[in-house]
């Protein structure tokens, strides 16, 4: 159990700490842009698009490459896997390229295991994760992570970064039914780790991170810059915002528990 001082406030008690993955435990734009850039070259390859038409799937995907950001309404980075394909399916047959369901899943498929074989081009930590995960631990507080990735996945990028010994418990939106911002993968954690919601925290860069824990009533929700949306939209779900996870700081007093 530990104290957290996040700015002037301190959130006592606190037993589970919960992160989402992209954009609060690696960065957010190498991950999902690499992604999105394997499955966009591969599927220009098979169909035979244009640079253009490439460079429009790449952006209806999520990715804004001149700018070197993930766009806020995504779906890449903020939607399910699954309506990420649908977001191809459906950009390809809107440029007269119908029926390619069926060739995104295998595409999806062959750059998941392309990452599955290397993937430590895709990830990169985030300022301050791996020290604050570390440090939890060392306090005695549980620390899981709740991701829209695949479980498989996530599960991989633990083990690039380090800390997959670290984590207590992980919950990919395949072990869901309703992803962010439905509660379920809060609810599935806090069961699974036997903490209440009263003594439990979830640290995320999305408003669907906020929103999922203020609807599974956690103490608190603490939203992080630097993914994909602004201050102001975070401060709007959470009065708890910081530059990044240094901000995020175990209390002195903690430390004796």
């Amino acid at each position: 159990m530990v104290d957290l001082e996040i700015g002037p406030a301190i959130l006592r008690g606190v037993r589970l700490v919960i992160f989402d993955k992209d954009g609060t435990l690696i960065e957010l734009y190498p991950y999902i842009s690499q992604t999105v850039l394997q499955r966009a070259r591969r599927l220009g390859e098979a169909l035979g698009l244009t640079a253009e038409e490439e460079a429009g799937l790449v952006r209806a995907l999520g990715v804004d490459v001149a700018a070197r950001r993930i766009r806020p309404e995504g779906p890449a980075g903020i939607r399910t896997r699954r309506e990420v394909l649908e977001a191809a399916v459906a950009y390809l047959e809107r440029i007269g390229r119908p029926r390619a369901d069926v060739l995104c899943r295998e595409v999806f498929a062959a750059v998941d295991e392309l990452s599955a074989r290397d993937p430590k081009p895709f990830i990169r930590p985030a300022r301050g994760a791996i020290p604050l995960v570390k440090a939890l631990r060392a306090r005695g507080c549980r620390v899981a992570v709740a991701t829209q990735d695949l479980t498989a996945r996530a599960r991989l990028t633990l083990q690039v970064l380090g800390l997959e010994d670290r984590i207590d418990a992980l919950v990919g939106a395949d072990r869901v039914s309703r992803p962010k911002p439905h509660p379920e993968a809060i609810l599935f954690l806090l069961a699974q780790l036997g903490v209440s919601a009263a003594q439990a925290v979830m640290v995320g860069d999305a408003p669907t991170d906020l929103e999922m824990a203020q609807r599974a009533g956690l103490v608190a929700a603490i939203g992080v810059l630097g993914g994909i949306a602004s201050e102001e939209t975070l401060r709007a779900a959470t009065p708890h915002v910081v530059p990044d996870l240094c901000a995020i700081r175990i209390h002195p007093a903690a430390k004796g528990r």
